[in-house]
């Protein structure tokens, strides 16, 4: 089968639009629908249905580019570890993480790292949809559950407490719970327990769940629970990580709230040797050495 023929079908199929893929190849619209039309006669099938709106793949047509996704990110693989130079950290590198890890813990360390490598280009995506690393829609991933994907490099970088916040305005406003039979009296801020990466944190949400608290907000990430937090709408479920940078919230029901979460990185087996995973491995393990080192001078841990 032609592989030029199937590169154009898979920039059609991606981009739903005949012009779109020229112009991202550089084609005309024309040649374009020529390679496609050439490649459904040999394959005797119609790939695409055409309607005013765009292209939408047949059922034979996603076959195809299954098999295209496929092969495209395989060698967007090999591509990287060619690049990969053996003495300089350089190109795209494509991490993904839940949304208050990233903006609160990992996005404002990256400043040591592109201090250490100035050449590299940080694509940083934050979402609590679990990409999927081995069809490479992301290159690393930190995660909040162990990952369940097979061919991944996976290594346990910390673990994260979880426990009850408020802020000093909403306690005096409302009172500070003694018991967690006290949290009926409260509004309760958690993440959604639908959330991808809520993990182990769903065993004290649905503990406190079972107290009936007078009100709930419900986020789908520990960012939107912690500006509820800060802002005195009620008492939320928050990992440490998340509290340190706001000493002013007050823990409350310390022996009832908490809960361990553990951390995880991971990346596709294929990119063991990548010169720009390994940078950032290894820059995400010092930073976690250094912030132990500092919680212990606190007395924290």
């Amino acid at each position: 089968m032609d592989w030029d023929k199937l590169r154009i079908f898979h920039a059609v199929a991606d981009a739903g639009s005949l012009t779109h893929a020229g112009d991202k190849l550089n084609l005309s619209q024309s040649a374009v629908s020529r390679q496609i039309r050439a490649l459904e006669e040999s394959l005797n099938a119609t790939l695409f249905h055409r309607h005013a709106r765009g292209l939408i793949l047949t059922e034979q047509g996603e076959l195809l580019f299954d098999a295209t996704q496929s092969m495209t990110s395989r060698l967007d693989a090999a591509a990287a570890r060619i690049r990969d130079s053996e003495e300089e950290v350089f190109g795209e590198l494509r991490v993904t993480t839940a949304t208050g890890f990233g903006t609160l813990w990992l996005a404002p360390r990256l400043t040591k790292l592109y201090e250490q490598y100035p050449n590299l280009k940080i694509d940083l995506m934050l979402e609590e949809r679990v990409l999927d690393l081995p069809m490479r829609e992301a290159d690393v991933a930190i995660r909040m559950k162990e990952p369940s994907q097979a061919d991944l490099v996976r290594k346990r970088l910390m673990t994260v407490r979880m426990a009850l916040f408020a802020s000093p305005r909403y306690l005096e406003k409302y009172g500070v719970p003694e018991t967690i039979e006290d949290i009926s009296d409260h509004r309760l801020i958690c993440q959604n327990q639908r959330a991808a990466q809520v993990s182990s944190a769903a065993v004290v949400i649905r503990k406190l769940m079972s107290y009936e608290p007078k009100s709930l907000l419900t986020v789908n990430n520990y960012f939107g629970v912690l500006q509820s937090v800060v802002h005195d709408m009620g008492i939320g479920i928050l990992p440490d990580y998340v509290t340190e940078e706001f000493p002013e919230l007050v823990e409350v029901l310390p022996d009832e709230g908490q809960n361990t979460v553990p951390v995880y990185l991971a990346y596709p087996e294929e990119l063991r040797h990548s010169q720009r995973v390994g940078a950032f491995r290894d820059f995400v393990q010092s930073e976690i050495m250094a912030h132990r080192k500092h919680m212990k001078e606190l007395g924290k841990l």
